[in-house]
């Protein structure tokens, strides 16, 4: 009995991990791309403060 409930046991944690592996993606990413800039854009000046 303790070794077909090893197997059985074996069995479920292998079919387990080959349905995540080989199942349908669970992402749940937010929808990203290219950001517009709204900053200011950074001028360098002429005479160093240093």
């Amino acid at each position: 009995m303790f070794i077909s409930k090893m197997l059985s046991n074996m069995a479920q944690y292998i079919s387990e991990a080959v349905m995540r592996i080989f199942g349908p993606s669970d992402d749940a990413y937010p929808n990203s791309g290219v950001q517009p800039f709204t900053g200011e854009i950074y001028k360098r000046s002429t005479v160093d403060s240093w």
